[in-house]
């Protein structure tokens, strides 16, 4: 096993609210860097992606003086995407921690994980018995749920003074740098964007995604990601409106530029686009056959 070294959030985010450590996976993955975001949120376990020495370390470290069976009270996932969930069966095992799945998706769970869930978490609701709460970030997948630490809301005094900061463990919701793949047929842009402008408007302080380095300016990264949604969305209108008549016409119109190494990505996600406009009534039902025709139904 491998991994790198765990990271602390800094401890508590309030005398009350439980300790954030993110542990980088090593794991297949289209996403820069070739690893995903582990988190230990106080006692819940979020998406362990492989196990690694390093993750074995920091769940050992949160409880439990045997290595072999560290304490953590719940495991759950931002989604159930590959490179979100390989280590899953296995730290259930090794924990006997309640698994927890979103509500309405206890399925798309079993089959990607291997393992049945124990409970399953509405948004809204505490994850497990743990302080952590689940906030709705459906679009990136239908299944897509983030974990709140602290409330945004609620500003704590801890006893240093002043405010003390909420997090939100926002799986790929948002990315520091770059942007988040929304690609059909799973992503919905519509549910993708809603869920971006609830999260920005709702204050958290920090974003703990599920790639890449924390985020110390949700407001402005939420901002950015639509932006770049809408930006892109733009171009698949423009590309309709020049006279596109199937969606790799679309893909080229939109993009202009070599797309060799992504063009199935760049593909589902013009898909995406398209589905989210003729939903709105913005270009012709028609395109419901052309995305058809291309494997997108």
């Amino acid at each position: 096993m491998s991994g790198d070294d765990p990271e602390t959030g800094g401890g508590p985010i309030s005398s009350d609210e439980p300790a954030v450590t993110r542990i980088e996976v090593p794991v297949d993955t289209r996403a820069p860097g070739g690893t995903t975001n582990a988190y230990l949120l106080g006692g819940l376990l979020v998406d362990p992606a492989a196990r690694t020495d390093a993750l074995d370390a920091a769940l050992a470290e949160r409880g439990s003086d045997d290595a072999a069976a560290p304490a953590v009270e719940a495991i759950a996932v931002t989604h159930a995407h590959p490179d979100h969930v390989g280590g899953v069966a296995e730290y259930a095992a090794l924990t006997d921690a309640t698994v927890v799945a979103r509500e309405g998706h206890a399925d798309r769970f079993a089959a990607a994980t291997g393992i049945d869930p124990d409970e399953t978490v509405a948004p809204g609701e505490a994850v497990g018995d743990t302080a952590v709460r689940a906030v709705d970030t459906s679009g990136h997948a239908p299944d897509h749920v983030a974990f709140a630490v602290g409330e945004p809301e609620e500003r704590f005094e801890p006893s240093a003074g002043g405010p003390a900061p909420s997090a939100l463990c926002c799986g790929d919701l948002a990315v520091a740098e770059g942007s988040v793949a929304v690609a059909a047929p799973e992503g919905d842009l519509s549910a993708y964007l809603a869920s971006l402008e609830r999260v920005r408007d709702a204050g958290y302080d920090r974003l703990l995604p599920g790639h890449g380095p924390p985020i110390d300016d949700p407001a402005a990264t939420c901002d950015r990601l639509i932006e770049h949604r809408l930006a892109r969305e733009r171009d698949v209108v423009a590309a309709i409106d020049d006279g596109a008549a199937d969606l790799d016409a679309v893909v080229d119109g939109a993009y202009g530029k070599d797309l060799s190494g992504v063009r199935d990505l760049a593909r589902a996600t013009v898909a995406a686009h398209v589905e989210k406009l003729v939903g709105e009534g913005r270009v012709e039902a028609a395109w419901r056959a052309r995305l058809a025709d291309a494997g997108f139904d």
